[in-house]
């Protein structure tokens, strides 16, 4: 097993003292309490970050308004805010491999795949994002104004920046998802309180420090490390915050939403997935079985949009889900360190046992379990599981597993496929295999989904809005859409 060795600079930073970016300063929460971060891979401790209190995060929610109100930054020049966001890409790309041997030991991924994806994606999606800062228009309007007959009128409409944007990232792509939302809010001239997720906040703390070298003035990024419960708790409910944005759960986006409404805080959810991969007859089968192979297990099926639903039309069902299984059965697990490894672990112990329950659940309902199915340790491992005979209305077909288990089931003809398709309370992401032009432009638009791939899945764009249809959430990232959600729209009428 050839494991990539540490760069000095990523054990000094695993080594460093627990702190945390509040405005200017790196501090400690103020009791001074601190939580442990975990390797996946071998379940050891890496090291402690603080534990933020509420009044951290108070502190923090305050540094980013008085950065947004009091100094030059919301009123900033869109070439500057351009620039500094290149600068922060500039600066990630130098610390490329920095970045991802953190993703890695704290998210459990392979280094080598975080190098060439997840990092490399958020840098590219900073300089897509940095280009619209200087492309946010408004609009001058010919008014009749009817109430006024004999009066003279200029109006128009400005776009400006919402202003405190409190962010909360999942687990599973932390890196990425912190830029997703980072990179709009500084394009437009927000400032930003950044709650990573309990178990990752490695990378987030890096790219502060980041942040920082770059030039950014001080309190328009910030992070707050901590548990969801009470800092991410504290987040949600702050007033000052002007905009809150989460990537998790729907259960706990749910529950944000319904916090952002009392106080009509705006609000952008991207949430849960149980994404079909829909396999026609006329496909290529061979690059279909590997395609909904990838679709599921890339990053250990921790992905919101994996393709953990398979429907394949019947008469080839055997076959496909048999070329899978090899494909999962040839699979190496192992620490992502290791170049060569093709799976590395779950996240936690505790998602190995959320995962572990569902494939027993099959199991005790006689289900076939096709490949996998069994766990192992040291490190939080479940190895790439197919299930097949499993009823539609089954928990293992509408509930979200977030691993590495795919379920498939056999469809008869494209209404069947489109009715199994749609028949989930989740609308992220959905896969068409096929070579009949006509079929698909006829099932596209009958997909209950917010993005739609054919003949390739979970393949992104910064240029492409993501988020979904249903309970995968409400707003969408990426893409101009994602400039419209960190600004408001502002009406002007001058009488001459």
């Amino acid at each position: 097993m050839a494991i990539a060795t540490l760069l000095p600079a990523t054990t000094a930073f695993i080594q460093r003292a627990p702190r945390m970016l509040i405005g200017a300063e790196w501090v400690e929460a103020a009791d001074g309490q601190t939580m442990p971060l975990h390797n996946p891979a071998t379940g050891e401790q890496l090291c402690v970050v603080p534990r933020a209190t509420v009044d951290d995060v108070d502190r923090a929610v305050l540094a980013a308004r008085q950065a947004f109100d009091d100094s030059s930054w919301s009123r900033s020049r869109p070439r500057e805010r351009q620039n500094l966001l290149w600068k922060l890409a500039d600066l990630m790309q130098r610390d490329v491999e920095l970045l991802a041997q953190l993703e890695c030991l704290n998210n459990g991924k392979s280094a080598a795949v975080a190098q060439v994806m997840d990092v490399q994606l958020a840098i590219d999606f900073l300089r897509y994002m940095a280009g619209w800062a200087t492309k946010i228009e408004g609009s001058s309007v010919e008014v009749s104004v009817p109430l006024m007959p004999d009066q003279q009128f200029h109006s128009f409409i400005r776009r400006e920046a919402v202003g405190v944007v409190g962010a909360i990232v999942a687990w599973n792509f932390p890196l990425l998802l912190a830029c997703w939302k980072l990179g709009p809010a500084l394009a437009t001239g927000c400032t930003v309180v950044l709650k990573p997720a309990d178990e990752t906040p490695l990378t987030a703390l890096k790219l502060a420090e980041l942040v920082q070298e770059a030039g950014y003035p001080d309190g328009v990024f910030n992070v707050v490390t901590g548990t969801g419960i009470t800092a991410g708790s504290a987040l949600t409910h702050n007033p000052r915050v002007d905009k809150l944005t989460f990537t998790g759960s729907t259960a706990v986006g749910k529950e944000i939403g319904k916090i952002a409404m009392d106080s009509m805080t705006r609000v952008t959810l991207e949430l849960g997935g149980k994404s079909p991969t829909i396999v026609m007859a006329d496909a290529d089968l061979g690059s279909a079985a590997a395609g909904a192979a990838s679709a599921i297990f890339f990053n250990q099926g921790q992905v919101c949009c994996a393709g953990s639903r398979l429907y394949v039309q019947r008469k080839h069902f055997d076959n496909v889900v048999a070329d899978i299984a090899g494909i999962a059965n040839a699979m190496k697990l192992g620490s992502g360190l290791d170049a060569s490894v093709d799976m590395g672990p779950l996240i936690s112990a505790r998602q190995q046992e959320r995962v572990w329950r569902y494939i027993e659940m099959g199991r005790d309902s006689g289900a076939t379990i096709a490949c996998g199915g069994e766990r192992f340790g040291p490190g939080y491992f479940v190895k790439p599981t197919v299930i097949v005979d499993v009823d539609q209305q089954h928990s293992l077909v509408q509930e979200e597993i977030f691993g590495p288990v795919l379920v498939a089931i056999p469809f008869d003809d494209e209404a069947d496929a489109l009715r199994l398709a749609n028949d989930s309370p989740y609308g992220l992401g959905a896969s068409i295999w096929s070579n009949d032009l006509a079929a698909v432009h006829r099932m596209i638009p009958r997909i209950k989904s917010g993005s739609v791939w054919v003949n390739c899945h979970s393949a992104l764009d910064p240029a492409l809005p993501f988020g979904g249809y249903k309970m995968s959430g409400v707003g969408r990232e990426m893409g101009y859409a994602a400039i419209e959600h960190y600004t408001e729209l502002k009406s002007v009428l001058i009488k001459l």
